[in-house]
């Protein structure tokens, strides 16, 4: 019998090693129409940022190699370009352009997948590249190599994009990240990638989020990437990393059936609409195994495992291919991302039924250094408890974590089977309380109805609804200390060991939704309530920890961006003082950091200096807000490998009336008004509050919209009255008029040239600075439904907030101004 493999990567090249393996007479011969087989596709960008340093390591097997041991006709430079099922033969063509044709009996297609590069003006530019195969990455290293970039543009953040990130990172680029979607990682849900987000900040990495590109341009050796918002990043190399489509072309054009999806069509042992031709890898589409629908799942692991046992099949076995979940995983710098099954807003858009739990447990014991937190969903059915997927993000033992989980999935197991896994337990290793298994109690306890959740987007929506925020009450049970370091607006702090003394404060005819800092004390201050009769209860679910990251504003890549309150020197000042003492907190929860922080401080004298090294991710925000709402200084802030140091300077005490969770010394404006001269006052007061240090807050209402909008807004869509108010008013602040001696806009006209005379900085300017000082604006929901103006219509840095934000600013302000 004749085999021909079309393909040699991983699903083609393990197909011809196990028919070897299985059968020495029939004749293999493997086609690739690269100069390569058998590479490691996952490991390109690492080869480029030099963290695989030779070349040969990407290759499992050279060509001579696999042929020698094999005993397989490899013939790579060499590209099947038609298929007669009829005569069951293949038209080849060669290097030189040449072809020939090739008998089969039995036909295997892995042609893979090629990346998306959409037609955009000025694509092919040099310096645009994608990263495929070994060819990519060697046009990719040498163009690195030779030019040395000191900036880079990657536009993609999935696997491949975050990957090539981190590595043109060490190779000394300033690194932007370019994507479609609100955030990176799309496999995983918002909650889970917007950890990555603070990481990746945090390193440095700029990201341009909802952001759709629409040209490029070369000009003088650069490379400018201009987005459909109007915005632009200049830069010395972008790499393409938007996606890819499976290669059907030589099976649609031999008449093969293509499923809904996109790719080749298979039946359950892997063949073909043709008995003859059977398909694996990247270009085929399979059923899931949880909803039975087809999909397209991009993975080296399940391509392998096709490429088995299709083997298996072409000698005569039927053995049955079970589906891939989609079980994945990447380091992005520091830490580590992996998912498995669906996500929750997958399940939403499928309209499944779910619930999910999220849980900050330690890599391993607290007690036992080097403990690393790490965050876990889990993704279940609301009445069986079957699991539909999870996604970890964290800095040590993911791995394992997500491998047992995506077993359980594959079995079709629920939440009550992970209590059931029997971890390997040592204090170097995990707890005795494993995070899977802990992840299986939190999520049976709110199927046995012992915990109605809550979720961070319904606290969000309460907290942003003045009218559901009255209704509702939220009590922090963290301990005053932590409480010091902010809570959520309007928040009654009631420690969880205070909790049964102070029943009596609680209403009965309220929602009291409960939490803590990652969701423990908040089920134990549930359990205490439920069992007194209060019936209106709710827990936040993954705590202040996943809410403040969720809901964590992504600051626009000019603006640097420093723990709440923290004033952090540079290195140098930072190191003249010495340290008086050095505090470990690694392996401690919640609250445990900040107490020992505030235990130690204690120790010390004004004017002394502590560090402090904790491996809570949340640490340095806290540390920064403790800071400043105590009278302390926050000196140095820093994180490498999971472990976040502090370095604090002890200040004077605080008298405790001064003390409250904002501090008392922000500033808010009001802009009312679209008035050039009183925007114009407006930006400047801003600014110089922001130059002091302090928080600063503008609330665009009503005229005050126009000072924000964008320059070249999209195409919205508007009732009546919202036209009317389009045709009305100006449509961005290069259209604002003197609220005197206007005379027609031209003294407004008059204005700004001598301003320009004077060098005085035009309000557009003022306006940008405001934003890299950090002063937050807030347009008013109310005035934007009454104007009819549109989100899409302001400045992309622009957050929207209605009465409750505006005045949760307030009351954490001395100064108050309406303009």
């Amino acid at each position: 019998m004749k085999i021909v493999i079309i393909g040699g990567v991983a699903g083609g090249a393990t197909t011809a090693a196990r028919l070897r393996r299985m059968d020495e007479s029939v004749e293999i011969v493997l086609i690739e129409r690269g100069t390569h087989i058998s590479y490691a596709n996952c490991g390109l960008p690492y080869y480029i940022g030099g963290v695989i340093s030779e070349r040969e390591k990407l290759f499992v097997q050279t060509v001579q190699g696999f042929s020698a041991r094999f005993s397989v006709d490899v013939r790579t430079e060499s590209e099947v370009v038609a298929v007669n099922r009829a005569n069951r033969t293949v038209m080849v063509r060669r290097a030189d352009g040449s072809s020939y044709t090739e008998q089969y009996d039995k036909l295997v297609i892995s042609t893979g997948a090629s990346p998306v590069r959409p037609p955009l003006p000025g694509i092919n530019s040099e310096g645009i590249f994608t990263l495929r195969n070994v060819s990519d990455t060697e046009w990719v290293k040498e163009f690195v190599d030779l030019h040395k970039p000191k900036r880079a543009v990657v536009i993609g953040a999935g696997f491949i994009g975050l990957e090539m990130a981190e590595n043109l990172h060490l190779r000394g680029a300033e690194v932007s990240i370019v994507e479609m979607a609100n955030q990176v990682m799309a496999p995983v849900d918002f909650s889970i990638a917007s950890f990555l987000h603070q990481h990746l900040t945090e390193k440095g990495v700029h990201l341009y989020l909802e952001q759709t590109v629409e040209a490029f341009e070369e000009k003088n050796g650069e490379i400018c990437v201009r987005f459909k918002s109007g915005l632009s990043v200049t830069t010395d190399i972008v790499i393409l990393s938007i996606g890819v489509r499976p290669e059907t072309k030589l099976a649609q054009e031999a008449h093969l059936a293509i499923g809904a999806t996109g790719g080749i069509s298979v039946n359950q042992y892997l063949q073909t609409s043709d008995e003859h031709i059977y398909a694996i890898g990247d270009a085929i589409e399979y059923p899931h195994p949880i909803t039975g629908q087809p999909w397209l799942n991009y993975l080296a692991g399940p391509a392998n495992r096709q490429g088995r046992i299709v083997a298996d099949n072409l000698l005569g076995a039927q053995i049955p291919y079970e589906g891939s979940i989609g079980t994945a995983i990447a380091k992005v710098f520091d830490m580590t991302i992996a998912t498995t099954g669906f996500p929750a807003k997958r399940l939403r858009q499928m309209d499944i039924e779910y619930r999910s739990v999220t849980i900050h447990p330690s890599s391993h014991a607290g007690y036992y250094p080097g403990a690393l937190q790490m965050t876990i969903k889990l993704i279940f059915a609301p009445d069986s408890g079957k699991i539909y997927g999870a996604q970890i993000v964290g800095y040590e033992g993911v791995d394992k974590r997500i491998d047992q989980i995506a077993l359980l999935i594959k079995q079709g197991g629920s939440v009550r089977e992970l209590t059931q896994i029997e971890h390997a337990y040592a204090p170097p290793f995990s707890s005795a309380k494993d995070p899977v298994a802990l992840a299986g109690y939190v999520a049976s306890n709110l199927l046995a109805g012992k915990m109605h959740p809550i979720y961070w987007r319904e606290a969000k929506g309460i907290i942003e609804s003045e009218e559901n925020s009255r209704e509702k009450l939220f009590i922090d049970v963290r301990t005053p200390d932590e409480f010091q370091t902010g809570s959520l607006p309007g928040a009654v702090n009631i420690p969880l060991d205070t909790l049964r003394s102070r029943l009596e404060e609680l209403p009965r005819d309220r929602d009291i939704i409960l939490f803590c800092a990652v969701g423990l004390r908040g089920y134990m201050s549930y359990r205490i309530l439920a069992q007194h009769g209060f019936t209106r209860v709710h827990n936040l679910i993954g705590g202040l920890k996943t809410y403040r990251a969720a809901t964590a504003p992504i600051a626009p890549p000019a603006t640097k961006v420093s723990p709440q309150g923290s004033c952090c020197q540079s290195g140098a000042e930072a190191s003249s003082v010495p340290v008086a003492l050095h505090v470990d907190a690694c392996g401690l929860q919640c609250p445990g950091p900040i107490l020992k922080m505030k235990r130690a401080i204690e120790t010390i004298q004004s004017g002394e200096r502590l560090r402090i090294v904790s491996t809570d991710v949340g640490f340095s925000r806290d540390a920064g807000a403790w800071c400043h709402s105590t009278g302390n200084k926050l000196i140095s802030s820093q994180s490498e490998e999971g472990c976040y140091t502090v370095v604090i300077e002890k200040g004077e005490p605080m008298s405790q009336s001064t003390l409250s969770v904002a501090g008392g010394k922000g500033k808010t404006f009001i802009l009312f008004s679209d008035s050039l001269d009183k925007a114009l006052a407006t930006f400047v007061l801003a600014n110089g509050a922001a130059a002091t240090g302090e928080k600063t807050t503008i609330f665009f209402t009503f005229w005050g919209l126009n000072a924000i909008k964008k320059v070249k807004k999209p195409a919205t869509q508007k009732d009546f009255f919202g036209k009317m108010f389009s045709w009305m008013l100006p449509a961005h602040s290069g259209q604002l008029k003197l609220s005197k001696l206007s005379m027609g806009g031209l003294g407004g006209l008059m204005m700004r040239f001598i301003m320009k005379q004077k060098g005085v900085d035009s309000l557009e300017s003022l306006r940008q600075q405001a934003i890299e000082n950090g002063v937050e604006f807030i347009a008013c929901q109310m005035s934007m439904d009454v104007m009819g103006v549109k989100r899409e219509e302001l400045m992309d840095e622009v957050t929207i907030g209605g009465v409750a934000t505006y005045m949760d600013r307030a009351d954490g302000a001395n100064v108050n101004l309406f303009i």
